[in-house]
């Protein structure tokens, strides 16, 4: 079903300074700088800052786990016990992703690249 860990988002309300903790963290300068997204790649890992995290209802880091077809990945997830936190949703280029929360309150992510 999955390729592993292809994304961590962390929601950052102070974009600015997560921005600098990130960079000087990884030891690298964000890829993408935007005021909707700040991203960085380390080693095949894209590490991202949401300023609007927070405000989509993310508590903390989120996951995102490499699906070939999310709509698979997502129903297997649901007929395990999961349920929908974020309905499959295109954010460009083709990418999609959806979030799951599981019988313990754990959520995760799944992501189709484009």
């Amino acid at each position: 079903m999955t390729s592993g860990f292809s994304t961590i988002i962390y929601p950052a309300r102070d974009l600015a300074q997560a921005k600098a903790f990130y960079a000087e963290l990884l030891g690298i300068a964000p890829y993408v700088d935007q005021p909707y997204y700040v991203g960085f790649r380390v080693g095949g890992q894209e590490i991202g800052l949401d300023p609007q995290g927070h405000d989509k209802g993310m508590v903390g880091p989120l996951c995102y786990w490499a699906v070939d077809d999310i709509e698979a990945g997502l129903q297997r997830l649901l007929d395990a016990g999961a349920q929908v936190q974020q309905a499959i949703k295109d954010v460009g280029g083709g990418r999609r992703i959806a979030w799951v929360k599981d019988a313990e309150g754990n959520v995760t992510g799944l992501m189709q690249s484009g």
